[in-house]
């Protein structure tokens, strides 16, 4: 069994061509190349309805909560890129938030927010790359217990940032995105005791076993 630190790596965005789907991925690839395993998930494929206190008291938790609450328990990192909408977090990641922070009926189980680490990346069109929503992305997590790193990135015009394979255009860039994401997995490392593995790849989060 691998002992390396396990980061669960995703975007706040449903988007198909989402500018932050590709920074994340490449600041997992800089986690896994750290010696970190990482999972990258994609929320496009965890669709879960809006928050309704009714629905949840009548109906339960949605099973997509569930397993998105049981793939954070598993893993002592979250690395997150969130666009910024107006100014704020996005609402598909807001909505993930306030379903998974909710306790699980008839179970004593623990947050799956306390004690994590969490990295931050954002990506937006804009002059301030999404700047402005990490401010509150920051303030939501740290409220559920998460400790959020202070070392973040934002990538303005990101229109103009990737290239079509998915990387960036800037290797300057590219490295300090990968950077952020190698960063946190020997912080991990540190924190946890654990070890960083030589060869680690990153791996996207298999569906066929949801279903």
């Amino acid at each position: 069994m691998s002992n390396a630190p396990k980061i669960l790596a995703f975007a706040g965005s449903a988007r198909r061509d989402s500018w932050n789907k590709k920074l994340v991925a490449i600041a997992a690839e800089g986690a896994a190349i750290a010696g970190a395993e990482v999972t990258q998930i994609d929320l496009r494929d965890f669709p879960i309805p809006l928050y309704d206190g009714d629905d949840e008291s009548e109906y339960g938790m949605p099973a997509n909560v569930l397993t998105l609450r049981e793939l954070m328990l598993e893993h002592q990192g979250l690395l997150i890129a969130s666009p910024e909408y107006n100014g704020s977090i996005s609402p598909l990641l807001k909505n993930l938030i306030d379903w998974t922070s909710r306790p699980v009926p008839g179970s004593n189980g623990p947050s799956p927010y306390g004690g994590k680490v969490a990295t931050l990346l954002s990506a937006s069109p804009g002059g301030f790359g999404g700047l402005r929503g990490l401010v509150h992305v920051r303030a939501i997590l740290g409220n559920l217990g998460v400790i959020v790193l202070p070392e973040q990135l934002a990538v303005g015009a990101a229109h103009e940032a990737f290239a079509a394979d998915g990387s960036m255009v800037s290797s300057k860039q590219q490295t300090a995105v990968e950077e952020l994401g190698a960063g946190q997995a020997r912080l991990l490392a540190k924190l946890h005791g654990l070890t960083l593995s030589t060869g680690c790849t990153e791996r996207r989060h298999d569906m066929t076993r949801l279903r």
